[in-house]
């Protein structure tokens, strides 16, 4: 990839929990001020997400549309969004919630970075420790590397 994925605009911190519908939502919204997907592709993650959950376990969800609905992809990009009340996925309690976007197959490099990241526990309490998105963004930026 020769571009970013995530800058710093687009990771959030919020203190409250919200509804999964409503993360994934913030999430498909980050990417289309991005400029990386249209409008349609927060259905594209809602039909992912009727078919198989987006759960990764370690507290993180990684909404993404489906195969059939790669034309709402303009670029990779990704969203990061920490929700420290939490968000109840289905029955799995998720703090973090990362949409991706990928253009062609971008999306496994991308993807291999965040299983990276969240495969570490001492990476995953430094996330929450983290208490500016800057601060957040900073332990994140490997993403752009792949």
């Amino acid at each position: 990839m020769s571009r970013e994925v995530l800058n710093v605009g687009q990771v959030r911190i919020h203190p409250g929990s919200v509804s999964k519908e409503d993360a994934m939502r913030e999430a498909a919204d980050i990417l289309e001020a991005a400029g990386a997907v249209t409008s349609a592709y927060f259905d594209a993650m809602q039909q992912r997400e009727q078919t198989v959950s987006t759960y990764m376990g370690n507290e993180l969800a990684i909404p993404h549309g489906t195969n059939e609905t790669k034309d709402t992809i303009l670029d990779s990009a990704l969203s990061f969004v920490r929700y420290d009340g939490g968000v109840d996925w289905d029955g799995e309690p998720v703090a973090f919630v990362v949409g991706i976007a990928g253009k062609g197959d971008e999306h496994l490099d991308i993807l291999s970075q965040i299983a990276l990241i969240f495969s570490d526990e001492d990476e995953i309490a430094r996330l929450k420790a983290a208490q500016t998105p800057e601060e957040l963004f900073a332990l994140l930026e490997s993403v752009n590397e792949s």
